[in-house]
This record gives structure tokens, C-alpha cells and sequence, in this order.
């Protein structure tokens, strides 16, 4: 037996190169679910890993806590082998380590990579040569390399040598029929060119389409531009609403009108604020980091000073057209359209209507919510509503004083809303009429 036939990245290499491998995905989230079960698909063994025993044993009884995701597609995964565990010392099973877990931000404002490094914390115990680890959570430049290899080596471990460690970050979008986990080019970088190789090989098996790039650094950054460029664009769209709002001009038909011209204009949409786990999150990221080489990140600042503004926006135009009526937010009766950060999803995360429904009750507001995707309101650690979505009647529409169309889902019936609703506030430029305020 040679050299080469003992070395652990050459065994993985040829495992990886014949399918015969089998990967295991840390965090069974609205990121990791999906990629855990593309890889099934593609005929590889998969083993999910949560530390929340309530999902693994869901998804092993073959149900989905993802609208998007059915029972069925639980249920083939499970056939082709799938099974989720909280027991982190099967990982010494697999042969790819992928990390799909939160990156918020703490109360301050600051990155908290705690996920992250609590994951892999619990991984090293079990890590052993010839495994491949791969971080896919959004985060700053410089975490592969500063944070994730010194623990490795700490235990014995050198990418490129006896290991391999790469950043690949995820690019889910919910709710987008458009593309799927496998139709989404992945971008990747590895500590070493060894390591890239082998996270191509990876990912090879389940991506259609792989961007590799020179180094993890700069994989960390090409994800926080891809959401940058969002939040900035999204703020300079919502502080044009404003503006026009003010000289009484329809921002929608401006942008319409400007989205005409076939170069050096991308159409940006204004709504309620930003919401999702990246654009509202990912920016800040980067201007912690800029800190750290004496930068300050004017530009994205202010996009997220005035994206974090507009709840407070649509607020002011619910008073505005409670006024109207002789009417103030104190003792009102409002419903609020929609829970989750964007139509036709259940996800909540950042959610500028959950914002909005705090800023109303704040103000001395009666709340209810109306959400087909979100039957009660979520566990969340800055907001605390104990209620359930009500179902849309003539009758209960009649009875609000004001409704907030936050999020327009599809499932609305927007003609007996805008028949039997006394006052609605359109953040979502759904709906015209006589009855009908825009924000």
C-alpha cells in the first residue's frame, strides 16, 4: 500500500468521486432542510443534525415544520436513508461536515456567531482526519480562517493537510418558484487549493452550477455584497417613497415609468422595512468587521438607518388615517395583514409587520393578525404576542378600525378586503381605492 493510499483527503477524494460518501448537515432550518434533502435526492446518504428535538422528531415521523417543504418530500428522504438526531457524536460518521445554523445579530448590534462556534465546538470531539467541514451561515470576512481553523488545529487537525475546510455560502430564497437549491450557482472558497478541490467534489453531487473562488475571504464577501446591495438599493428606494409620498407623487408609477429604460436601471420595490435573516442582518456584519481596519461604512449605515425607519413610517401613516376618520391608534381596533417577511412563506424572521404590530400596541392599539402561513404567533426573543391568525369574514373586516396589509400574500381575497374594510394602510402598493392609504 503507498503513501498516497493512507492519506486521509486522498480517501475522501475517491469517496467523493465514486458517491459513496455520506454528509451531515448541522441546523435543519429553512437553509439546511432543503440542501439535506437535495442531497438525498441526488442518491447521497444524509444525516440531519438539531439541537431541537422537537424538528428531528418531526422530520423523522416524516412531517415538515416548512410550509414549502411537504410531508412527502420528508417521507422520500427518509426511504433514501435521511434521519435527523441531536446526538452530535455521530458525526464521526460522515464524511462532510456542513454548517447551516443562525448568524444574528445581539441586542447591540454586534455579529453573534455563537451558533457557529457552538456547533463546531460540539463536532470537534468527533471530527477526525479526512473529513471535509463547510460553513454555508453568512458572516464576516476572515471567520473560516480566524475562527473555525485555529479550533481545528487546536485539535490536531491542518486544512489542506489531513483535513479539508471551505465557505460556501448559502443563497435560499423562499418562495422564489424560480429556482431551486440546485438550480442556484454556489459560490466556494477553500483554505487551500486542496480544500476547494474537494468542496467542488462536495458539492459537485448536489449543485448544478459551482463559482469557485480564491479563498474563503473572499466567498464571506461575496455574500454580504449579494445582500448589501440589496438593503442599500431597498433604502434608497424607501427614502425616494418618502420624498415623493411628500410631494404627492405615486412612487410605484415613477418606478414603473423609470423601469422602462433597458439599461442602467434595476427596479427596486419600497415596502414596510426589511425582514428575512440576511438584508436586515448581513450589512452590519461587514461595518463590524470594517471597524477592525479603521473603516466606516457611511453608505451602508445610513441604508439601515432609514430600512430600520420605515415601521415607524407606516405607523405614522396608520395615525394619519385614523385621523381622518376622527380617530386615534389609542383604543383602535387594527389588523394587520400578514406575518411573515415576505408573501407566500412562513417565515418570520426580522419581519417589519411583527415591528409594526409592537409600534401599534405600543401606541395603545387593540392587535389582531391575519397570516395563512402563520396560524399562531412564533416564540421570538424581542416580542411577545399571544395570539393566533383570525380568518377573514365581511363581517370581521367591518369590525376594524384600520387594517395594515403588510405582507401580500397571494391567498388574500383583495376584493372582499378592499369591499367590507373601513380604512386599510397599503404598504405593498396592492390595492386602490376610495378606503385606501398608501405607505
Amino acid at each position: 500500500m503507498s503513501v498516497e493510499d493512507n492519506n486521509p483527503l486522498k480517501q475522501l477524494e475517491g469517496r467523493l468521486a465514486s458517491g459513496d460518501f455520506h454528509v451531515g448537515i448541522y441546523g435543519l432550518g429553512y437553509v439546511g432542510l432543503p440542501l439535506a434533502l437535495r442531497f438525498t435526492e441526488a442518491g447521497v446518504k444524509v444525516t440531519g443534525f438539531d439541537i431541537d428535538q422537537n424538528k428531528v422528531d418531526q422530520l423523522n415521523s416524516g412531517k415538515s415544520y416548512i410550509k414549502r417543504i411537504s410531508g412527502g418530500d420528508i417521507t422520500a428522504a427518509l426511504n433514501n436513508g435521511f434521519y435527523a438526531t441531536t446526538d452530535f457524536s455521530k458525526s464521526t460518521e460522515v464524511d462532510a461536515q456542513i454548517i447551516c445554523v443562525p448568524t444574528p445579530l445581539d441586542q447591540h448590534h454586534q455579529p453573534d456567531l455563537s451558533f457557529v462556534t457552538n456547533t463546531v465546538d460540539s463536532i470537534l470531539p468527533y471530527f477526525r482526519a479526512g473529513q471535509i467541514l463547510s460553513l454555508e451561515s453568512t458572516t464576516w470576512p476572515g471567520t473560516t480562517e480566524e475562527l473555525l481553523h485555529p479550533r481545528l488545529k487546536k485539535q490536531g487537525f491542518t486544512a489542506g493537510k489531513n483535513c479539508a475546510l471551505i465557505y460556501s455560502p448559502e443563497r435560499e430564497d423562499p418562495g422564489n418558484p424560480n429556482y431551486t437549491t440546485a438550480t442556484i450557482p454556489k459560490v466556494l472558497g477553500g483554505m487551500t487549493p486542496n480544500c476547494l478541490k474537494l468542496g467542488k467534489a462536495l458539492y459537485a453531487h448536489a449543485i448544478n452550477t459551482l463559482v469557485p473562488v480564491s479563498d474563503t475571504r473572499v466567498a464571506e464577501m461575496t455574500k454580504l455584497l449579494e445582500n448589501i446591495h440589496r438593503a442599500v438599493n431597498i433604502g434608497l428606494v424607501n427614502e425616494m417613497k418618502i420624498v415623493a409620498d411628500k410631494m404627492g407623487i405615486n412612487i410605484h408609477e415613477v418606478i414603473e415609468a423609470a423601469a422602462t429604460k433597458p439599461f442602467g436601471f434595476v427596479p427596486y420595490t419600497p415596502g414596510p422595512g426589511l425582514g428575512g435573516h440576511c438584508i436586515p442582518i448581513d450589512p452590519f456584519y461587514l461595518t463590524w468587521k470594517a471597524k477592525e481596519f479603521g473603516i466606516n461604512t457611511r453608505f451602508i449605515e445610513l441604508a439601515g438607518e432609514v430600512n430600520h425607519q420605515m415601521p415607524e413610517w407606516v405607523v405614522n401613516k396608520v395615525s394619519e388615517a385614523l385621523n381622518l376618520r376622527k380617530k386615534s391608534i389609542n383604543g383602535s381596533r387594527i389588523l394587520v395583514l400578514g406575518l411573515a417577511y415576505k408573501k407566500n412563506i412562513d417565515d418570520t424572521r426580522e419581519s417589519p409587520a411583527v415591528e409594526i404590530m409592537a409600534q401599534l400596541q405600543n401606541k395603545g392599539a387593540l392587535i389582531e393578525y391575519s397570516d395563512p402561513y402563520v396560524p399562531t404567533f412564533p416564540n421570538k426573543r424581542d416580542y411577545h404576542f399571544d395570539l393566533s391568525s383570525v380568518a377573514l369574514t365581511p363581517e370581521r373586516l367591518r369590525s376594524y378600525d384600520c387594517i395594515v396589509l403588510a405582507t401580500d400574500h397571494d391567498d388574500f381575497d383583495y376584493f372582499q378586503l378592499q369591499e367590507h374594510s373601513l380604512t386599510i394602510v397599503d404598504t405593498r402598493n396592492r390595492l386602490d381605492g376610495e378606503n385606501v392609504v398608501k405607505a
